[in-house]
């Protein structure tokens, strides 16, 4: 009995998926958010667009913040909410990175004190009948290095 409901949930999941308008994401800017003697948060604000009446439960949110092909952090953010019907919301999800881990990256610094980085985010929703959805989005930017007097 468990294996025809898991074949009619694939195929269901499979057909319906084709069809049904899915919720859609993009990173819309990284900020810093926070300066410490320990490190610097940023803020990635991503832009989702819910398009059902019902409010989407949004299962987790993963990030990888990469420069030069080097992975610098990565996380998860597990249960971030939910996003609510017929609109478009507006996440923010922190980014972690201790000063030590920035200073490893000296060759990509230059002379403009900042690093070119690439942010992968994967933002996981759960769809009644389909299942997980997991909708990858990714930004490339430049991350300016706070001077010494911005920390002391």
């Amino acid at each position: 009995m468990l294996q025809l409901f898991g074949g009619t949930r694939r195929f269901l999941s499979e057909k319906m998926g084709n069809i049904i308008k899915k919720p859609e994401a993009k990173i819309v800017g990284v900020d810093i958010k926070d300066l410490s003697r320990e490190g610097v948060t940023y803020n990635a604000k991503v832009s989702v667009s819910n398009p059902y009446i019902v409010a989407i439960p949004i299962g987790e949110i993963s990030y990888t913040l990469k420069s030069a092909d080097r992975m610098i952090v990565s996380g998860k953010i597990g249960k971030p909410g939910s996003l609510p019907g017929y609109e478009e919301t507006v996440l923010e999800v922190p980014v972690r990175v201790a000063h030590t881990i920035l200073l490893s990256l000296m060759e990509d610094i230059g002379a403009d004190w900042d690093i070119d980085y690439q942010l992968d985010l994967d933002l996981t929703i759960h769809l009644p009948l389909v299942g997980d959805l997991t909708i990858p989005v990714s930004w490339k930017g430049e991350i300016k290095l706070p001077t010494l007097s911005s920390i002391l």
